[in-house]
């Protein structure tokens, strides 16, 4: 490929697949895996993929196929993965803020708060150095709960504080235990620094940096100061890290979560409302949970996380910003205005592309696997969200699929993790001008 035409969108694109494959070509290597349980291609590239997208789904279980190089391989595959995007999602973001015109620009570094827009070497200096601190402290809490909780080893400890702690905070839901978090569900010293590390990860680091510039410069002036983004951002992720713990609470109250007490169904709840957003922990069986939960948590999933963040779906942005754009309808506004900011027409376009772009990678995949296996739509609905949404969140099927099917969610945990990316920034290179308007016409809708 020409260098010159390798723009900052094919280089993600490209950066993610070389990273794939180099990761599925560890992972095949015998030492990779336990003794006598040697990995085939397949497996390998499924574990790969879902690991550097920071997905989570699995074909075989982590702690009894992979050996510790091999987890070590997917841990370093989550911890790429997660700088990687945060910081190709910024850097993306600053270099074409120099190709979409001087207003934009401003308006951009208005938005920000931004000192300069080329400063790159902030941008990746600031992701790298916020997300070692969030790791160490969040692996220190857990290696310490497993040492002196669990009687684990203190080096066991350490490395099961370290694994679960980078898996969290980058929202890929790996895990080094059999069943998932099923065996921690009631334990708060657990659960709630995980439940912490995945909401962090998941506000995206533009969110997460201004948040604490502002805390630093002008505590007084919080948040009124805070640019749109973060504003809509934080607020939207507050309503749904209530709303998704709550309707998960009243519809499993006598079901899964029947066997625990008041206190442990409210942690329990929680947690799994919380990580149904992008995490794919859960500490409940979810082959076990009713219809109408699975169908809640695939809105969920979809709906994702903060942008350029380490959470999936189509993220909270988005989904505002579409909010906003029927209430304005509803209410006969001529322009959207959310917290006294219009919002530009454009951005309601690109925000309605990035929604049926999720769509038909939720849609699609999902007839095609109906059609040939022998799932049902519940079943196999839950598992595409999952997959498009980089959540990893599963019934059980995932092992069981076909090749073919399985390699289908390969495909869409990739572009469910770098096609938001590449298809906000190829709507936001290009601006095209016309030096003449057509005639105006109104067809019916509804």
């Amino acid at each position: 490929m020409d260098a010159a035409k390798l723009t900052p969108v094919r280089f993600v694109s490209l950066g993610f697949a070389v990273a794939i494959a180099v990761g599925t070509g560890l992972l095949s290597i015998p030492w990779a895996s336990q003794p006598g349980s040697g990995a085939s291609p397949l497996q390998a590239l499924f574990t790969a993929t879902s690991a550097m997208c920071l997905t989570g789904l699995v074909v075989v279980d982590t702690p009894t196929q992979w050996s510790g190089f091999g987890q070590g391989i997917i841990l370093a595959l989550i911890q790429l993965g997660g700088l990687g995007i945060m910081t190709m999602a910024s850097l993306v973001g600053l270099i074409l803020a120099d190709r979409i015109g001087l207003r934009s620009r401003l308006n951009t570094a208005v938005e920000l708060r931004a000192t300069g827009l080329t400063d790159i070497r902030s941008v990746v200096t600031g992701v790298v150095r916020t997300s070692f601190v969030i790791e160490a402290v969040v692996a220190v809490s857990l290696g310490l709960r497993f040492w002196l909780g669990y009687d684990e080893p203190p080096m066991r400890a350490v490395w099961l504080g370290v694994f679960h702690s980078i898996s969290a905070f980058n929202n890929a839901g790996f895990v080094l235990f059999q069943g998932n978090i099923i065996s921690f569900a009631t334990d708060p010293w657990i659960c709630l620094p995980l439940m912490v590390a995945v909401v962090l990860g998941g506000l995206g680091f533009p969110v997460l940096f201004e948040v604490i510039r502002q805390i630093r410069r002008r505590p007084s002036q919080l948040p009124r100061r805070w640019s749109l983004h973060s504003r809509l951002t934080l607020s939207v992720t507050g309503v749904l890290l209530i709303v998704g713990p709550v309707l998960v609470l009243a519809l499993e109250w006598s079901r899964t979560l029947a066997p625990f007490g008041v206190a442990d169904k409210v942690l329990v709840g929680s947690f799994q409302g919380l990580m149904s957003r992008s995490a794919g922990l859960n500490s409940i069986d979810w082959a076990e949970a009713d219809q109408a939960t699975l169908l809640v948590t695939d809105v969920l999933m979809f709906i994702g996380g903060g942008s350029g963040g380490t959470a999936g779906g189509i993220k909270v942005t988005t989904f505002a910003v579409l909010l906003f754009v029927i209430i304005a309808e509803i209410r006969g506004d001529r322009t959207v205005t959310v917290f006294d900011r219009q919002i530009n027409t454009r951005v309601q376009r690109q925000a309605l592309t990035v929604a049926l772009f999720g769509i038909a990678l939720v849609v699609i995949p999902t007839v095609v696997l109906l059609a040939g296996t022998p799932f049902g739509l519940d079943e196999l609905l839950f598992e595409v969200v999952s997959a498009s949404a980089t959540v990893g969140l599963s019934t059980g099927i995932t092992g069981q699929l076909p090749p073919w099917g399985q390699l289908i969610l390969i495909l869409l945990m990739y572009l469910g993790r770098i096609g938001s990316i590449t298809l906000v920034s190829a709507l936001a290179a290009r601006d095209r001008g016309r030096r003449y308007t057509l005639p105006e016409e109104r067809p019916f809708i509804g």
